[in-house]
């Protein structure tokens, strides 16, 4: 009897002890995902020219350290940060070691600011500027997972390693797709390290900053390392077709592609009765290109009949042009239903266009950035505000034009042949 009982009873335990271990492990896994930590790589300058004291009566790279001392102190708890230096160790004239010269000083992970701090105070002012395959080790530091990716580069002038051109190299990093933004401060910066700068950051959707004192630098990569860590939509790369047949589906949502000189992208969306389409496209000039250009969006049927039309023009003085349009697409009631007991939808084609030019030198590969969003939203019940031939409440304003046009056109007649009458009495 004894025996059982201490049988019984540990049987149970051991079904408690199961039990505890087990409807927690189940809980857990009936969790979300942890959320991917955003990653951020600051790519720091160490060439040279950073022995320059013109910034508050220090040098380049004191300011820099002084910068990155209370950047690292700031830094979210959530981002993972690296650092990576170019032309910190190598201090000879053989170009093609120079130009290799990029090394990661800190891996990209949860921070360790003792660690970090440490590993920045031994940095000394030594080599070249090879910024472009300083990016391209960046972007490869960065590499995996779906979380908010950012290289902040810091470095006082132009690239020394041509003709790997680091504004080509950020082109190639952004179409990829990978969705990479790289921002470019610039330290007392030249006119040539300006544009070189802007195009970089340009490229990738990224912002460029002219600083001239140490505060304005901390401050702002602050700014940008923060701008990590908050939430952001990535737009979902799609690829456009050259018909509307072939063209891919899209849903509300943002959308990347890329589109050549002069190249027409087809997309496809499905409205139903009682919805509005709302699109809206932007391309970037994210190289040189000539003056006058433009962006076309144009919403057609499958048969080819346009229903409505955006467009806009440049001249040269933005960087990126958009435009946008808008369908309602009214309820009749008398709609074909699908097997969900839905209104049909009508599949409304959408052609993203451009006439943007280059010169000859200019590289046609990859193609200008586009962004188009997409958006269905409850369609207008005043029936008023119906597209019609897209001038929607337009046709208002024409039938007031022709009626005042109409009524002038009476009463002028009136009084010409007024006068004339009056005349010839006289």
């Amino acid at each position: 009897m004894i025996t059982r009982r201490w049988l019984a009873a540990g049987a149970g335990g051991l079904l408690a002890v199961l039990a505890v271990g087990l409807f927690p492990a189940n809980a857990a896994a009936g969790e979300p995902a942890a959320k991917e930590s955003p990653k951020v790589e600051l790519v720091l300058d160490v060439s040279g020219s950073m022995r320059a004291t013109d910034i508050d009566g220090k040098s380049r790279m004191a300011a820099a350290k002084q910068a990155f001392n209370e950047v690292l102190d700031a830094v979210p708890d959530e981002v993972q940060l690296g650092i990576r230096t170019l032309g910190a160790n190598y201090p000879g004239d053989d170009r093609q070691v120079g130009c290799k010269d990029t090394k990661q000083l800190y891996p990209v992970g949860r921070l360790d600011r003792t660690e970090a701090k440490t590993a920045v105070g031994t940095l000394a002012p030594t080599g070249w500027t090879p910024i472009g395959p300083a990016l391209l080790g960046a972007a490869d530091d960065l590499k995996g997972g779906d979380a908010t990716r950012r290289i902040v580069l810091i470095t006082d002038g132009e690239d020394t390693c041509a003709p790997l051109d680091p504004c080509e190299v950020a082109r190639d990093i952004a179409a990829q797709g990978i969705h990479l933004v790289i921002d470019t401060l610039g330290l007392v910066p030249d006119a040539k390290t300006r544009n070189q700068l802007l195009c970089i950051a340009e490229a990738t959707g990224g912002t460029y900053t002219s600083v001239q004192h140490t505060d304005e630098l901390s401050g702002r990569v602050k700014q940008l390392v923060d701008r990590a860590a908050t939430p952001v939509v990535k737009p979902v790369a799609t690829e456009g077709a050259k018909s509307c047949e072939g063209a891919p589906k899209l849903g509300a949502g943002l959308y990347s592609d890329r589109e050549t000189f002069g190249e027409h992208r087809w997309y496809r969306v499905d409205v139903r009765p009682g919805q509005e389409l709302r699109a809206s496209v932007s391309v970037s000039a994210d190289r040189a290109v000539n003056n006058d250009y433009g962006v076309l969006l144009r919403a057609s049927t499958t048969h080819g009949r346009e229903i409505v039309r955006g467009s806009e023009a440049g001249d040269g003085r933005t960087d990126a042009i958009s435009t946008g349009l808008r369908y309602p697409k009214p309820e009749t009631g008398d709609e074909d239903t699908g097997a969900d007991g839905k209104p049909v939808a009508e599949t409304v084609c959408l052609q993203v266009s451009n006439s943007f030019a280059a010169g000859p030198s200019v590289k046609t590969t990859p193609g200008l950035p586009v962004e188009l969003t997409v958006d269905l939203v409850d369609a207008p019940d005043d029936a008023s505000d119906v597209a019609s031939f897209g001038l929607g409440r337009g046709w208002w304003l024409l039938a007031v034009l022709v009626l005042a046009g109409f009524l002038a056109g009476l009463v002028w007649g009136w009084i010409s042949r007024w006068r004339v009458s009056v005349w010839r009495t006289n």
